[in-house]
């Protein structure tokens, strides 16, 4: 009788169109190793876990019933699989290719290395448009719009049971893990059912509204699709969502505010992408700022730092999304692209320091896109527009009604309409708000100038547009057509570019 193998589950917390378990046949070992160290990241988060052990159940159940439960195992990621790789004769290992952190980087070379010294067959596949070893951005649009039209993976129809004892019962908490608290109360679930519903109910009803409804918060948190959690641990495949979207489509064919809606969606489908791929090419940009130019540009200032992380900066909007991505896990685009710039150019912290907090708020973190947007967002990558968001402005633009704001920053509530967005200018302000609600920590035109000043002076520096250009060949979008993939040493059929106009 052959050997099983062993399909190592990472964030990929699913059956279907999964193409590692696929490949793997029916004497498979399903094995999900709990990583204390890679909870112990300043990345990670307790309402992370407690959305990952909610698809871990949910994954487990579903395995139960094909014959064969999830095995979870706590240790270290060799030790873990050189054990059960022993203790069962496993000679082959198929897991997706991981675009993670910098830790999840490191630890994939080790297992590698012991794979590599110990015979045994790691075999590792795509689970979306990403490409591994890519030397040029040349077709890559091409080559990922193929890998979202293949099939889908099936789900298999039975496992053998080969593993049924000595399995835990339940799952670490938070506290097992040594995770601080991390109340999230309005968090989404992690389960598969929550997954399906949420992609269901978007593409039926609630995305109608998705082109002109997302950049608020009050109506973004019901017109967007909701599925970042489910796709940045893999509940969902990409490829099953954008599939999903082309059924849609058919299915509202005619309809002017659904088209636009759902184009609009398999353009951020592609995005994700995008932005994924640029980490997997450039692991460094979670650590180092894109363009050097702009390393040491930006110091740490706590006090700053602390007010930020706790809604309490005294502009009311930047306070009211930071109190509602901290209770919900989850932000619109526009707003955490406003938070990562205010923090950015009006306090003027390095994105490292920012950017840290955020993931751990995010239930969604997913490194490639968070890091990028880090980046892009407090003007470090060379290569894109400087976007210094007036949190003034945002916010009588995204809530001029002041609803959002008197929900989430309670303390304002008796503040009259025409200076919610700016207290500090009422009259009143001083014997309704002193001790209850902080000044400004900066005066936001002034500050957003002075940042918007010292930026381009240093854009004009000798040498700053030839390193730029580099990294725009890199890792910038093509606008050209039919240009050749190049993935190491074998040229790809020509295919078209991606233009981003989001």
């Amino acid at each position: 009788m052959s050997a099983p193998v062993l399909v190592w589950f990472k964030r990929d917390l699913r059956l279907g169109d999964h193409p590692a378990l696929a490949l793997a046949g029916a004497r498979v070992l399903p094995v999900y190793i709990i990583e204390p160290d890679y909870w112990a990241l300043p990345d990670s988060s307790a309402r992370q876990w407690a959305f990952t052990c909610e698809a871990l159940a949910s994954l487990r159940t579903e395995l139960a019933a094909l014959g064969q439960p999830l095995i979870t195992r706590w240790g270290e990621a060799v030790a873990q699989l050189s054990r059960i790789c022993t203790q069962h004769g496993v000679r082959r290992i198929f897991s997706h290719e991981e675009t993670g952190n910098d830790w999840t980087y490191a630890r994939d070379r080790r297992v590698a290395d012991w794979a590599r010294a110990n015979g045994i067959d790691w075999v590792e596949l795509p689970q979306c448009g990403v490409i591994r070893r890519l030397t040029s951005r040349d077709g890559w649009q091409g080559a990922r719009n193929r890998f979202m039209r293949q099939p889908l993976a099936p789900a298999p129809a039975a496992l053998e049971p080969l593993v049924t004892t000595d399995l835990p019962e339940r799952l670490p908490d938070a506290r097992a893990l040594g995770l601080p608290p991390d109340p999230c109360p309005h968090r989404q679930n992690g389960s598969h059912a929550s997954a399906r519903q949420a992609l269901d109910s978007f593409l039926a009803t609630r995305g109608a509204s998705y082109r002109r409804a997302i950049s608020s918060p009050l109506s973004a948190e019901r017109a967007c699709s909701r599925l970042s959690p489910y796709l940045a641990l893999g509940v969902l495949s990409v490829r099953q969502v954008e599939q999903a979207r082309q059924q849609a489509r058919a299915a509202h064919a005619g309809a002017k505010d659904w088209s636009e809606a759902l184009q609009s969606f398999g353009k951020r489908l592609a995005w994700r992408d995008h932005f994924i791929q640029k980490l997997e090419d450039e692991p460094e940009i979670e650590t180092r700022c894109l363009h050097p130019a702009y390393e040491g540009l930006r110091g740490t200032d706590a006090a700053r730092l602390q007010a930020w992380c706790a809604g309490e900066t005294g502009l009311p909007f930047v306070d009211a999304c930071m109190r509602y991505l901290s209770a919900t896990g989850w932000l619109n685009f526009r707003m955490r692209a406003m938070l990562m710039s205010f923090a950015s150019y009006h306090l003027w912290l390095d994105w490292r320091q920012t950017g840290a907090h955020l993931a751990r708020c995010f239930t969604d973190y997913e490194p490639g896109i968070h890091w990028s947007q880090c980046q892009m967002q407090s003007g470090t990558t060379g290569i894109n527009a400087l976007r210094i968001y007036n949190p003034v402005k945002q916010g009588h633009d995204q809530d001029p009604q002041g609803r959002f704001i008197r929900t989430w920053v309670p303390e304002l509530k008796s503040v009259p309409l025409p200076f919610l967005h700016r207290p500090w200018d009422w009259p009143e302000a001083g014997r309704h708000l002193a001790g209850r609600y902080p000044e400004p920590i900066v005066d936001p035109e002034q500050a957003g100038q002075e940042a918007r000043d010292r930026l381009w002076r240093l854009r004009r520096h000798a040498g700053f547009q030839a390193a730029a250009h580099s990294i725009a060949q890199k890792h910038g979008s093509r606008a050209r057509k039919n240009t050749p993939l190049r993935r190491g040493p074998h040229p790809m059929p020509p295919a078209a570019q991606l233009s981003f106009d989001l």
